[in-house]
């Protein structure tokens, strides 16, 4: 069984598409990076700069005649969107096709897989949360949940990790969860009024696998390490965003690998083994599935492609992979 460090409770939401939200315009989180010793955030950054392609969320790969515009996004609104969307709305238009993790037919697919089973999200049968969980955890858990305004029977009955969903959304910001405009879906719009098609990178269950992969009892630790996150979760997010729109989206990555070297019990390596785990299962393996797709599609024109903005950075991150694979990767000037 993988054990998850508390920090790392954070950073698996984090890694699953860049999708802990901006705290939005009724939140006022800190930044943790500026509360940190500056010697201590010089050695985060160093970390971050240390992996392929560490900063910057706009890029062009080419090939021979081929061509993609590689856009890293942010799932959920902020207003600073709209300026990107603006910025690279006339390559939309351009192109043979948008590429997302996502799109409207899978969005559909996926709601209609959920109404016919909705065991993929509730527990149907056995115990509940409130008696699966430590009494302790479970009142915790529940006072979490009133706070996001869901009533605790509704959260005993949540699978653990959609609790952990749940948890990594600040109480202020669950007003924007019921429409996450975010990048994703603002570029598809754009795609959509130039009669672009819209095409996914990935099966449309791609999120069931990836926690369907782990064992309960692993998402039940979560829940307890996200719990821990509870009082901090507004500044991570607030954090989270700041990084995004200054382009250093790895960075995250390392803060929360140094956040998670003081989680009581463990060691450095240990640390270290698990975060591989963890980007191997939400980060690595699909990057590597979305290459053929995304190198198939380019081969048919010029194309837009579209996804979380942690997957561009790595030695196994898209960018690096294209590189790999004979693709000259080149920055491109974001909204000004």
């Amino acid at each position: 069984m993988v054990r998850f460090p508390n920090a790392l409770a954070g950073l698996a939401l984090l890694a699953a598409a860049f999708a802990a939200p901006s705290a939005g315009a009724e939140c006022h989180g800190l930044n943790l990076l500026d509360l940190m010793p500056a010697e201590e955030r010089a050695a985060v950054t160093a970390l971050a700069d240390a992996q392929p392609f560490a900063r910057g969320n706009f890029w062009q790969a080419e090939r021979g005649e081929d061509r993609i515009i590689i856009l890293g996004t942010y799932h959920l609104e902020d207003p600073r969107h709209g300026a990107t969307v603006a910025r690279f709305a006339p390559e939309i238009a351009g192109a043979t096709a948008l590429l997302v993790e996502a799109g409207p037919e899978e969005e559909k697919a996926l709601q209609q897989h959920m109404g016919r089973d909705p065991s993929v999200m509730v527990i149907t049968d056995g115990p509940a949360l409130n008696q699966i969980l430590p009494p302790e955890t479970w009142d915790r858990l529940a006072e979490a949940a009133r706070a996001r305004g869901v009533p605790p029977f509704m959260a005993a009955k949540f699978r653990p990790w959609y609790v952990t969903v749940l948890l990594a959304v600040p109480p202020c910001a669950m007003e924007a969860m019921v429409d996450p405009n975010g990048l994703d879906a603002q570029l598809i719009d754009s795609a959509l009024a130039a009669g672009v098609p819209v095409r996914a990178l990935e099966p449309y269950d791609t999120v069931f696998s990836i926690f369907g992969a782990m064992s309960e009892a692993d998402q039940i630790a979560m829940i307890e390490q996200t719990l821990a996150m509870e009082d901090s979760i507004t500044d991570f997010s607030e954090t989270l965003a700041d990084a995004y729109f200054d382009g250093d989206g790895r960075l995250m990555w390392e803060l929360m690998r140094h956040m998670s070297y003081d989680a009581p019990g463990y060691t450095r390596e240990q640390v270290d083994a698990e975060m591989a785990v963890l980007e191997e299962v939400l980060m690595n393996s699909r990057n590597r599935a979305w290459i053929p797709v995304i190198e198939a599609a380019a081969a048919e024109g010029p194309v837009v492609v579209a996804f979380g903005a942690l997957h561009l950075s790595g030695e196994e991150g898209v960018l690096n992979l294209l590189q790999g694979n004979g693709w000259t990767v080149t920055p491109l000037t974001g909204p000004q």
